[in-house]
């Protein structure tokens, strides 16, 4: 049964032309003047960032705590360049997008006041291939480099973002089956809850490589239910895959690119195609049956995840996570992983591979990856932070 929806959004289609037009495009250097965020690693940007995503990792933001550290001074956590540039909404006119995977490899830290510049690349795309998801579907690949005032490089990201037909996602109903809001219990809430705020934080005890055994778990982290603060907290974090503006500022821009917005049946106001975040209507129009988190804000958590186990002395060296399925307001994820392997990377630097999952109250594996993390060594007497600092 086909999802009913009272919005209305460009229903494009993958035609010959269209397909011939995206295959010129690749290799393009996109203009990001307009999704541009956080240019500078202010304290209050970081803050703003790691409430958006509930990290209380005090080396974040307790200067105090941060000047005894390795750093000497309040840094960004390595996701934080997720807020820096937004994605660039490009191409393939009138289809959904939804953001499938991104991998993520991290050279230097962002520190206190940095200044970042951006560049943007629109690599390639697989497809149209036949999909269960929505009929046909294409598999966009985007790069974007991230570079301090000093033109180091900081960190690059490789998104990957599935375009698919709207009318067929919606006909394909997918989600049909599940009960949304989930109903959950008092107890149950209470619970989660509790769980959550036993967040255990590794700091400033520092894990050393020697003392990581292969097989060895994660303690795990726990986020939800979802609700539309979370969300809110998000998109003011710099989450939100396009700028957030309002009234003739947002008009104006939608007016030049009616295509970036649709009028919303209950205010009779504009909204972002990012409504699809908070706003039910707009994520039928999607093919989805309820609001669904952000993919960089899912992967935050991630990071946080990993970043918690490593301490303050540990280095995130690289990620990569598939969101293999929506998480929906009123979904509970929970992070567990285990080291895979611990090796001596062509660097020589003593790196721990994690096996990452995040499953959702359904037993669903919703977010699937890997990660390295770079430990110091104790016998031989070298540390993560000394060569990127």
């Amino acid at each position: 049964m086909a999802i009913k929806s009272k919005i209305a959004m460009a229903e494009g289609r993958f035609t010959p032309e269209l397909i011939d037009e995206m295959k010129k495009k690749r290799g393009l250097k996109l203009r990001i003047d307009n999704v541009v965020f956080n240019e500078q690693a202010t304290k209050d940007a970081i803050k703003r960032f790691v409430d958006g995503i509930g990290e209380p990792n005090p080396l974040w933001r307790d200067m105090e705590y941060a000047k005894k550290t390795r750093y000497g001074t309040i840094v960004a956590p390595p996701s934080w360049v997720f807020s820096a540039l937004a994605g660039v909404q490009f191409g393939w006119s009138g289809l959904a997008g939804f953001h499938i995977a991104t991998e993520m490899k991290f050279h230097i830290p962002v520190r206190l006041n940095d200044r970042l510049t951006f560049d943007a690349t629109y690599l390639d795309f697989t497809g149209p291939k036949e999909s269960h998801f929505a009929g046909k579907i294409v598999i966009d690949r985007f790069q974007e480099k991230y570079f301090n005032q000093r033109g180091d490089l900081i960190a690059v990201s490789i998104r990957k973002i599935l375009r698919a037909e709207r009318k067929k996602a919606r006909m394909m109903a997918l989600y049909g089956d599940i009960e949304l809001p989930h109903p959950w219990t008092e107890g149950e809430i209470r619970k989660i809850e509790d769980e959550a705020l036993s967040l255990k934080i590794r700091g400033s005890k520092i894990r050393y490589w020697e003392d990581v055994q292969t097989g060895e778990e994660l303690p795990s982290l726990i986020k939800g239910p979802i609700g539309i603060m979370d969300m809110i907290a998000a998109m003011v974090a710099g989450l939100a895959p396009a700028n957030i503006a309002a009234h003739e500022v947002a008009l104006s821009e939608y007016r030049q690119k009616p295509a970036w917005a649709f009028r919303d049946p209950n205010t009779c106001a504009l909204e972002p195609l990012l409504a699809v975040h908070y706003n039910e209507q707009a994520a039928r129009a999607m093919g989805l049956p309820y609001p669904y988190d952000i993919g960089t804000q899912r992967q935050s958590w991630f990071i946080q995840h990993i970043t918690n186990w490593a301490g303050d002395d540990g280095w995130l060296k690289s990620c990569y996570a598939e969101y293999r399925r929506f998480v929906f307001l009123s979904d509970v994820i929970r992070f567990s992983s285990k080291v895979a392997d611990k090796y001596t990377d062509p660097d020589g630097e003593t790196c721990v591979e994690i096996e990452t999952h995040a499953y959702n109250q359904r037993g669903d594996d919703v977010m699937p990856g890997r990660s390295v993390i770079v430990l110091p060594s104790r016998e031989r007497k070298t540390h993560p932070l000394d060569n990127r600092l």
